[in-house]
């Protein structure tokens, strides 16, 4: 059976207390994972309540559409309340714990009387008398912020919070710092004692998560001019970024407990409301637990290299990510290069917006922006709505750009397949390869392929050397970041290469030099990848079952492919070098040569090459005669279209033909049980997005609408990449049936409000009638 990976690159939008909407989505998003999970595992648990909701859709799809689909989260990016919820989901992931605890922790503890500093409560109602103005202005004055912002079943209990929260201390936020950390730390404690199933990526599967930071103080960058030749210039974003190989090991955690609560803490740090976090706040809570943290060192090092070089990480100041960076699209499009594909794969960059129509909160007819709402909507809304079209616009134009490179490609099949059948068409025991032939004819049609390029040769070569030289000094400067620049690392390496010869690249007489073949086998790695990922688009789209090509025998070859690239990428990066790279990494401008060498040996890509040759070989057999040499076409012929269109994309390849696509989850685009979108749903909207904080029963209103929607917009995407679309109908009925299961787990737990449960079920029943 065909199996494709649906690969969700999730970003979490900053919103305060939306935050406990969001949870509710990404709750969903890891229980379709685990149904997934056991959808391709069955010797696990068996999927109970909404769990097997998705488990059945998963079968739905295998047995009426032929496709093996699994649910991949891989890349995790978030931002301010976004970021806390990443931090939880990606642990979860990783290591196969429960997110339950952190349910928990936003329904019972995001409350404004838990958050408040016990220094800073008010102890009595003479508590700084002198703001007692300050309150009847806010909370009764006619018009008043509460007022107009706030559902008039709540306001009681608003004004009650927001009356302590302003006779609080002032100037200094209100919010404990440490109390914060703490209940981070306490949820993580809490899902490490949760029964523990496997992790819910494959084995081998990276796992990135991303959060944002700003750095209140700032820290100075070099940058390079003409003239001056260096200036500096204040950095105050920061990214914090983990990265974990999925393993079935002990030692699953994406990383250390005070790392991950350090990214929690920092990315939410609202401004005024918390104290911009520092280290020895962590430090304080490692203390106070009497736990360690033995890589304190090299994770600063790594997050703040510019503070760790200077000495001055100790007085760092962080705080909320949102204020410069609420919407991380950049982060999780940088780490999407060196993913390992074992099967097709569909990716999606799916983003968490539970407040689309922002201007809603906006005074209307012409009203003048009182002083509240001034400062509550410049902290709250204004950072966090810059718009990602300049993202999205991005990925269109890559989008549009594989669109041309695939047109290319395609007119130049037909001249490229006469070439490689004058090539190789009267050759004895084609249709019989082994490993020793298919090696053979590789470097056959490398060599040809370059002879006949002529003078176009050159600049392929130089486009690929300086491609591969650009990949090298990156990985260096990733294993050793604090031994020299990545650009003094890079001149290290032209300089060692043109004193041995790679100055010249192409023969008298055509083809390329000694040198440089000898260069290239030893280090083109992307070339390879390249190639593979060629004959996974010829096999998946463009030879269809109906040409005479066998399915079975179509996806052995399939199988073959995508584990043969799986090899190759397991050596791109540093990680794949194996331990002790890191020191050998630092000599890069002092000796490349040697650095190279290192390189060369770790990845010995020419064994590997006979290794995949055999691979390939083995699949090959099975193969009936029409696609064996189609296959064998497409193999022997990549070079000829590298050649042609490396030079047009700047060296970054054919690498995915497919279109990245983007998805939007939100209030407004989860319409099935109620219509009017986040404010007909949601109640933390209220009082500048604040609302959830001053209530339990808003939060577990939000935390239910979060699950009913992410529900929704998970099976909308999971039924999205299947090519023949399941009907409508069906599509419906999984959507009631994964809402009725939900609001079954949820009754008797939600109570704050009583009857929500029951009123959101008879709107299920009434919506889904019909």
């Amino acid at each position: 059976m065909r199996q494709k990976e649906l690969r969700i690159a999730l970003v979490c939008y900053g919103g305060i207390s939306l935050a406990v909407y969001m949870h509710g989505v990404t709750k969903e998003l890891w229980r379709a994972t685990r149904a997934s999970r056991a959808f391709h595992c069955p010797e696990g648990p068996v999927p109970q309540g909404v769990e097997a909701v998705y488990l059945h859709l998963l079968e739905e799809i295998a047995l009426t559409r032929d496709l093996r689909l699994r649910l991949l989260p891989d890349i995790i990016s978030g931002a301010s309340a976004g970021g806390i919820n990443g931090v939880f989901l990606a642990q979860a992931i990783a290591t196969g714990q429960s997110l339950e605890p952190l349910t928990a922790m936003w329904l019972e503890r995001a409350d404004i009387d838990v958050l408040l500093d016990p220094d800073a409560k008010p102890w009595s109602s003479f508590a700084k008398f002198w703001a007692q103005p300050l309150v009847w202005f806010v909370l009764k004055r006619p018009g008043n912020v509460v007022s107009s912002t706030v559902a008039r079943e709540t306001r009681s209990e608003v004004r009650r919070k927001v009356s302590r929260l302003i006779r609080a201390r002032w100037f200094a936020p209100p919010f404990s710092g440490i109390g914060f950390s703490r209940m981070i730390a306490d949820a993580l404690d809490a899902m490490a004692h949760t029964p523990m199933g496997d992790p819910l990526l494959p084995e081998g599967h990276p796992m990135d998560l991303l959060v944002t930071a700003t750095d209140f103080n700032g820290h100075l960058e070099e940058l390079r001019l003409n003239s001056p030749e260096v200036v500096v210039e204040s950095e105050h974003r920061l990214s914090i970024g983990f990265r974990r190989t999925t393993t079935r090991g002990s030692d699953r955690d994406l990383a250390p407990c005070p790392e991950l609560v350090l990214a929690a803490r920092s990315t939410a740090s609202f401004p005024g409301a918390f104290p911009p976090l520092a280290l020895d706040e962590i430090d304080k809570l490692v203390a106070e637990r009497g736990n360690s943290w033995p890589t304190r060192q090299s994770f600063i090092e790594r997050i703040m290299p510019t503070h760790a070089r200077r000495g001055t990480a100790e007085s760092v100041a962080l705080v909320d990510g949102a204020v410069l960076v609420n919407r991380p699209f950049a982060q999780a499009i940088d780490v999407l290069r060196d993913r390992p594909a074992r099967r097709e794969v569909d990716r999606r960059f799916v983003y968490i917006d539970p407040s689309p129509d922002h201007m809603r909160i906006a005074p209307k007819g012409g009203r003048t922006v009182g002083f509240f709402a001034a400062i509550f909507g410049s902290l709250s809304s204004i950072p966090r709505e810059q718009p990602i079209r300049d993202n999205l616009e991005s990925l269109e134009r890559q989008s549009r750009q594989r669109a041309r490179l695939r047109a290319i490609v395609d007119a130049l099949r037909p001249e490229i397949e006469d070439t490689v059948e004058a090539l190789f068409g009267r050759t004895l025991f084609f249709d019989w390869p082994n490993q020793r032939r298919l090696t053979t004819w590789r470097n056959k049609a490398q060599q040809a392929a370059a002879e006949r390029a002529g003078f176009a040769f050159h600049g392929y070569a130089q486009t690929k050397l300086s491609g591969i030289v650009a990949d090298l000094a990156c990985l260096i400067h990733q294993a050793a970041p604090h031994a020299a620049s990545e650009g003094d690392v890079e001149a290290a390496l032209w300089q060692h290469l043109a004193v041995h010869g790679l100055d010249r690249l192409s023969a008298l007489r055509g083809g390329a030099t000694v040198e440089a073949i000898t260069f290239f086998r030893t280090h083109d790695l992307s070339f390879r990848i390249r190639r593979l990922k060629l004959l996974a688009r010829r096999l998946t789209h463009d030879w269809d079952a109906g040409e005479v090509v066998d399915p079975a025998s179509r996806e052995v070859a399939r199988d073959a492919v995508y584990r043969a690239q799986a090899l190759y990428q397991g050596r791109e990066t540093a990680e794949g070098l194996g331990p002790g790279f890191a020191e050998t990494a630092a000599l890069a401008t002092i000796d490349p040569g040697a650095v190279l060498n290192a390189i060369a040996a770790r990845r010995d890509l020419i064994t590997l090459d006979l290794q995949v040759d055999g691979l390939l070989v083995a699949a090959l057999e099975s193969m009936d005669k029409p696609l064996r040499r189609r296959f064998l076409h497409a193999y022997l012929g990549f070079p000829f279209y590298d050649i042609a269109t490396l030079p047009l994309l700047q060296g970054d390849g054919m690498g995915e033909f497919d279109p990245v696509k983007v998805d939007r989850i939100s209030p407004d685009d989860a319409t099935s049980i109620r219509k009017g979108g986040t404010f007909a749903c949601l109640r933390g909207v209220e009082f500048f997005n604040f609302g959830a904080f001053f209530s339990r029963a808003y939060r577990e209103n939000d935390y239910l609408w979060g699950r009913l929607h992410g529900a929704e917009r998970t099976i909308d995407l999971i039924c999205s990449t299947v090519e023949e679309p399941l009907g409508a109908e069906v599509i419906a009925a999984f959507k009631r049936d994964a809402f009725l299961a939900i609001l079954e787990e949820e009754q008797g737990q939600l109570m704050a409000e009583p009857g929500l449960v029951d009123r959101v079920k008879a709107e299920v029943v009434a919506a889904f009638a019909g």
